[in-house]
């Protein structure tokens, strides 16, 4: 999927958070485009929920400057919170209401809202419309979130961990519902996951929060060149002896071997970094841990700016 237009949705210069002296958010940038799908990953205690929190306008930050839909959010009368949806990690309430009855109570509080019905539709619940919201299945009850989150047709749409616990089946229904959502309604998505291969199959951008600083953005193939990551080639020699061999360039590793061997090279294997792999090398790093050994990375950073291009701090 690809962005919608250079007009920005989302906009946060220096955007900092402080709990009783303790800095969460130590100086966050970002630019969301209208119509893409952007996920922030980012390990427990990153401060993930703190940022959508103050995008949404749920939490005063405690400096910076941001601009959701044209206005700073602390200040988001009724007419804009209209424009934004909600979809929540888990939601309890309205077990013993029917599907349709609540979908259609929801869409009284909006001047403008989807018929309740094409909705369901869209979501695939047309079957469960007369059916009680506690007996969904979990990936039901999920799509009712979706159409609860935008009976009120927002411009941005945020989805907190939307997928936990779900099975791989209920998983690639409601990834297909999301792309659905920015390809064909053109609205903008802000996802916070920590399903590495969810980011990769949704978003057209990653951000990676860790330690309160997005230290990497851009598209999953980007993040993996940007952050310089070595691949790793394997192979058997004649003598039967396994050997591997880290490289940026295994193109021409490849080459050197098939050339020395003059022929084929036996167990030839090549791995290539993947978004895993700098992803855990961020984490291990701001952890104190042993860099991305443990991941099978050998990521070397490279410094720069955070924006709406491709860059690793």
């Amino acid at each position: 999927m690809t962005g919608r237009g250079a007009d920005t949705v989302i906009r946060a210069r220096g955007m900092a958070m402080s709990y009783g002296g303790r800095d969460v958010l130590r100086g966050v940038d970002l630019d969301i485009r209208r119509g893409e799908v952007f996920a922030l990953l980012g390990p427990n205690g990153a401060g993930k929920t703190t940022s959508v929190e103050i995008l949404e306008g749920f939490r005063r930050r405690s400096r910076g400057e941001v601009d959701v839909l044209g206005a700073d959010p602390e200040r988001g009368d009724d007419a804009w919170r209209a424009r934004i949806g909600l979809v929540l990690q888990s939601w309890r309430d309205h077990r013993r209401w029917r599907v349709a009855e609540l979908l259609s109570h929801f869409a009284t509080y909006y001047r403008r809202p989807r018929d309740p019905a094409a909705l369901l539709e869209l979501v695939g619940l047309a079957e469960q419309s007369d059916q009680q919201v506690e007996r969904l299945s979990g990936g039901q009850r999920r799509r009712l979130d979706v159409a609860l989150g935008i009976v009120g047709r927002p411009e941005l749409l945020f989805l907190d961990e939307p997928t936990t616990g779900f099975d791989p089946r209920a998983r690639r229904e409601f990834h297909t519902l999301v792309e659905r959502l920015a390809r064909e309604e053109g609205v903008t998505v802000l996802l916070t996951t920590h399903d590495l291969a969810e980011a990769e199959r949704l978003a057209d951008r990653i951000a990676m929060l860790v330690g309160g600083r997005i230290r990497a953005s851009g598209t999953p193939a980007e993040l993996a060149r940007s952050a310089a990551a070595r691949a790793e080639v394997r192979w058997t020699g004649d003598d039967g002896t396994h050997h591997r061999e880290r490289t940026r360039d295994p193109s021409r590793l490849v080459w050197e071997l098939h050339r020395a061997a003059a022929g084929p090279i036996a167990d030839l294997e090549v791995r290539r970094p993947t978004l895993e792999d700098t992803y855990l090398h961020m984490v291990q790093r701001e952890e104190g841990g042993a860099g991305a050994a443990g991941s099978g990375a050998d990521v070397e950073d490279r410094n720069g700016t955070v924006s709406g291009e491709v860059s690793a701090a």
